[in-house]
């Protein structure tokens, strides 16, 4: 049985976000992107493929076409294929996601 344990899954980069993979087949991928303050993922979309970003730790301000709204600890939030989709930790916490999309680019 192939298992990760999402607190291994802390180390951040001063430069840019960190994505750590924790799983990738052809069909989906899943990573923790770890995102210090001032640190964003640039909007951008993927034609065939649906993401989703779970806030584990801090608070992140997510776009998703033309919305865009701040989410904490909990929150789930869906990029579906072809929307223009980022993410930027505007808060003055680190922040971590897990992140989700299948099928996989």
């Amino acid at each position: 049985m192939d298992v990760r344990h999402l607190p291994d899954f802390q180390a951040f980069s001063d430069d840019k976000l960190k994505k750590h993979n924790l799983f990738q087949t052809a069909r989906f991928f899943l990573d923790v992107y770890c995102l210090k303050p001032g640190q964003s993922q640039k909007p951008h979309a993927h034609a065939g493929a649906d993401k989703v970003y779970v806030v584990l730790d801090g608070t992140c301000r997510f776009t998703v076409d033309s919305a865009t709204e701040d989410h904490g600890v909990g929150a789930a939030v869906f990029a579906p294929a072809g929307s223009d989709h980022g993410v930027l930790n505007a808060s003055g916490q680190d922040a971590r996601l897990l992140v989700m999309m299948a099928p996989a680019p």
